[in-house]
């Protein structure tokens, strides 16, 4: 399916095996868009993803690659590019937590492999993604959702403060760059999600977070991961072709 000036859409999403990238790949596929996820780990679970995706009729593939890998992202973005064609959508969805902790607990690893992944990597991949959409470069422009979270605004006290502190990044690259890029084609949008049914509740020792916090979520409910990628796909659509920098909150209210 081609956008409003006749090209294809093809879209990046990191992390796209699993919860909130996997809802993504699966709506975007259903819009039309020729999908590429990337993944880390589990292999299988990608390619089920692109089975699914190639076996309603649309376009996909899946490239193992370390986001806070430069190398492994060059190579990510250049392989999209030889087997799908042109990006015109990036979603930075890839990101880690670790186990339930307080600061005086934690160690530079944690914080490296924390920060490496959720801030470094997405800044890595908007990188690749602007020098292919940007008009500076030759490119017809595009869209950009970054994955933060609810928790850039909560803190994670007691749970998981270096997590929140990476979305918190997140949120400034978001609105940094949706400035920096605004005149060459490319929006730049964040969405937060609150306490959502994915398993990386799992990685912080709690795969039961969600029933347990939900009380105190106003809708008094977690929410889904395809709630969330409906949000992403309208910021990415021309249905939101005025929006960036924008960092919309699908979190029930809290």
């Amino acid at each position: 399916m081609q956008d409003h000036e006749g090209r294809e859409k093809i879209i990046l999403i990191t992390g796209g095996s699993r919860g909130i990238g996997a809802a993504t790949a699966r709506a975007a596929a259903a819009e039309g868009y020729a999908v590429c996820i990337s993944f880390l780990r589990n292999e299988q679970a990608a390619n089920g993803i692109v089975r699914q995706i190639v076996d309603a009729g649309g376009r996909a593939m899946a490239v193992r690659a370390d986001v806070g890998s430069e190398s492994d992202v060059c190579s990510l973005f250049e392989k999209l590019e030889a087997e799908l064609g042109t990006l015109t959508a990036l979603v930075n969805n890839a990101g880690i937590l670790e186990q339930h902790m307080r600061l005086d607990a934690m160690d530079a690893a944690r914080l490296a492999r924390v920060f490496n992944t959720n801030i470094i990597g997405s800044f890595l991949c908007a990188r690749e993604a602007v020098k292919r959409m940007s008009t500076n470069y030759g490119g017809r422009g595009g869209a950009i959702v970054n994955l933060s979270s609810a928790a850039s605004r909560l803190g994670s006290p007691n749970e998981y403060i270096d997590y929140a502190a990476s979305k918190g990044a997140i949120d400034t690259m978001t609105l940094g760059l949706a400035k920096e890029v605004a005149a060459e084609g490319i929006r730049v949008n964040a969405v937060r999600p609150g306490v959502i049914y994915t398993d990386i509740h799992a990685s912080g020792g709690e795969p039961d977070r969600v029933d347990r916090v939900k009380s105190a979520v106003p809708m008094q409910r977690g929410g889904h991961p395809e709630e969330v990628a409906k949000s992403i796909l309208w910021l990415l659509s021309d249905q939101s072709s005025y929006s960036t920098g924008a960092l919309l909150d699908i979190s029930g209210g809290r």
